[in-house]
């Protein structure tokens, strides 16, 4: 702090500083209050293909609807984004009464 400052106000603008960090982590991560999973998709299993993973990023609504997800990142691509799309469209949040970003990675392994 600035040797101009009084320690009260020096106090205030800490306790300012904290609050705002409390408030910025408050809705870092929407809880999840409905979670659906992936259904492997039956063409990975007839090309042989027994696991992947794919990261995408869900838009909440500020009722806690999913209203649209984007994959940015699939392995191997374009296998299991159809499977993640409908799955995570069906997810449901706690609402927080904004909207809001999430994103998650799904893990896909066929043990048949």
């Amino acid at each position: 702090m600035s040797k101009n400052l009084t320690p009260a106000l020096s106090r205030t603008l800490l306790g300012l500083a904290a609050a705002l960090l409390l408030a910025a982590g408050a809705h870092a991560t929407p809880k999840i209050v409905k979670k659906v999973p992936p259904e492997f998709p039956a063409e990975a299993a007839r090309q042989s293909i027994s696991q992947g993973s794919v990261r995408a990023k869900m838009n909440i609504d500020p009722d806690g609807k999913v209203s649209g997800v984007e994959i940015l990142e699939a392995e191997p691509r374009k296998v299991f984004d159809k499977a993640v799309t409908r799955a995570l469209m069906d997810w449901k949040f706690e609402p927080s009464g904004q909207k809001e970003t999430h994103e998650v990675k799904l893990v896909f392994k066929n043990e048949d």
